[in-house]
């Protein structure tokens, strides 16, 4: 098994097509078809399915890929951990941090971090909607990420972090403001317009369930996935949001909006740190990882967040 037809195949499903794979790779398009071909005779399985917009995998060919991906990713360790000859942490380590959520919040201070201990260390951060990082920590894409919830999820490995309580976040002039601290309930939001994030997002998800338990409907006047777009929103009166604290604190306008502790019921999620279960982490993601933990753990102690309680791998 030729190591260079398992990347051809893995750029392939990544680009979605045969010809553009074959340019990206600088290879004859005829050739990187024989490659394909010979793959699918060694594993006696029909791995993509073509059409007219491309190409996608077959069952077989996702789990060849997400395998492909893992021994791809663990030549690459080995290479640059060899090249190094055991002197400082060297390599690239990939975090995923879900938008909207306290794991956007430690990506500044994660690579303050990074940087200062860990000089030889590319870090590699992304923050997407549109990506599950489950299955990308999973499949070797990600070395890990911070997303909501504590699993279980086959082929990762979840370590708590922090379970953290979503706020209402308002305009200044709305009619909850003469409560001052007083909460509000989830039953007083029925005709209050509500920008939202997508229904993919842990967020939106952990909205509607709320909703849905108290049998009223969220009156969702917008979907917005840029975080400057809502405070600005929020701060010019079109609407409100949930957001949890960690957000919910850094997009408040003074004078033009605020936060207000919401209940009946509370909104509730854990935020965890996934790793994957089957492929072994380097000494690089070893360090990046532990920093990430204490990283979370010392935010919200230092900045006390209200409704925030870490956690720890017993809880």
């Amino acid at each position: 098994m030729d190591i260079r037809r398992l990347q051809a195949f893995v750029k392939i499903i990544d680009i979605g097509s045969i010809s553009r794979a074959a340019d990206i790779l600088n290879i004859a398009q005829p050739a990187l078809s024989q490659q394909l071909a010979s793959l699918e005779t060694a594993f006696k399985q029909k791995l993509l399915i073509r059409s007219k917009m491309g190409v996608t995998p077959t069952a077989a060919g996702l789990e060849l890929y997400r395998h492909a991906q893992t021994m791809i990713k663990q030549l690459d360790r080995a290479m640059t951990e060899v090249s190094s000859g055991g002197g400082p942490l060297v390599g690239k380590v990939s975090v995923g941090l879900s938008p909207y959520s306290s794991g956007s919040t430690l990506s500044l201070a994660l690579l303050k971090e990074v940087r200062a201990k860990l000089p030889g260390i590319i870090l590699h951060l992304t923050e997407s909607f549109d990506d599950i990082y489950s299955e990308m920590v999973m499949t070797g894409r990600l070395d890990m990420a911070i997303i909501h919830g504590a699993g279980p999820i086959k082929g990762v490995n979840f370590t708590p972090l922090m379970k953290e309580n979503f706020f209402l976040v308002a305009p200044e002039n709305s009619p909850f403001a003469e409560r001052g601290s007083a909460p509000v309930k989830l039953s007083e939001l029925t005709e209050v317009p509500l920008l939202l994030p997508p229904d993919y997002n842990f967020v939106r998800k952990r909205i509607n369930t709320a909703f849905a338990r108290k049998q009223i409907e969220p009156h969702i006047v917008a979907e917005v996935e840029a975080l400057l777009t809502l405070q600005d929103a929020v701060a010019a009166g079109i609407g409100f949001t949930i957001l949890p604290w960690s957000v919910a604190s850094k997009i408040i306008v003074p004078g033009k909006s605020r936060v207000h502790e919401l209940r009946s019921p509370i909104i509730q999620e854990d935020v965890s740190l996934c790793v994957p279960e089957s492929i072994p982490e380097t000494e690089a993601g070893v360090a990046v990882r532990n920093i990430l933990i204490e990283l979370a753990k010392s935010m919200v102690m230092s900045q006390n967040w209200p409704g925030t309680q870490i956690m720890d791998a017993n809880n």
